[in-house]
């Protein structure tokens, strides 16, 4: 597929902590893609992320030259088959593939639907919810291995599925008083080792940015 960015129209429906909408800031980034980011306000949803999401209504929606696509995983995806040079996120090989894809899917459907949760707990709940946080980044831990990233040598589709989760981390840490380093040490270094890549590195917010929003919110539901 040709290089067809100069007629490219590429919008991201977009709101800052979303760790969603970060994976799809690096995979942009990742590929060198133009495009304009409009931050959305959740509490009063926008006419064209509710035209351009109808089933969900929520973001990020990428809206590639008019043509919106949901769901952060499959934006990636799309950005990767769309735009197929270097980087490739994706492996070629179709084993490899769905090795990724899966991982993809666990991060979604476990650290990440754990992690959307555990700020907003508190006493017993938010402990069993951090121990459940814990073996859900020890089983990752289990899968990165001894490798530098998910995907062997190189920032891949399982790296930037996970790594925004990691802006979140000091959050989780101060809110729920635990250490993540020491009981998850090769997920923090595999962490920092992401966020050497601009790409990674520009399209997280900063860890206190994330903690403040965190107990803001807390603090209007009662529970600080």
């Amino acid at each position: 597929m040709a290089h067809h960015q100069e007629q490219d129209n590429v919008v991201l429906l977009d709101f800052w902590p979303s760790p969603f909408a970060m994976r799809v800031k690096i995979a942009l980034a990742e590929k060198g893609i133009a495009y304009e980011c409009k931050q959305e306000d959740l509490q009063a949803k926008s006419p064209l992320l509710l035209e351009k999401n109808p089933v969900h209504k929520k973001i990020p929606v990428l809206i590639h030259n008019g043509n919106p696509i949901c769901e952060s995983l499959n934006i990636v995806q799309y950005i990767d088959e769309t735009w197929n040079h270097e980087p490739l996120l994706l492996p070629s090989d179709p084993y490899q593939r769905s090795q990724a894809r899966f991982w993809g899917d666990y991060i979604d459907n476990n650290a990440y639907g754990i992690g959307k949760d555990v700020w907003l707990m508190k006493g017993k709940e938010q402990e069993e919810g951090n121990k459940e946080l814990m073996e859900c980044l020890k089983r990752l831990e289990g899968e990165l291995g001894e490798k530098a990233y998910f995907g062997g040598e190189k920032l891949g589709y399982v790296d930037v599925a996970l790594v925004p989760l990691t802006s979140w981390f000091y959050a989780y840490e101060t809110v729920g008083n635990l250490s993540i380093e020491a009981e998850c040490p090769k997920v923090v270094a595999w962490a920092k080792r992401c966020m050497e890549s601009q790409s990674v590195a520009n399209s997280l917010p900063h860890p206190h940015k994330v903690h403040e929003l965190a107990i803001l919110v807390r603090k209007r539901r009662g529970l600080e």
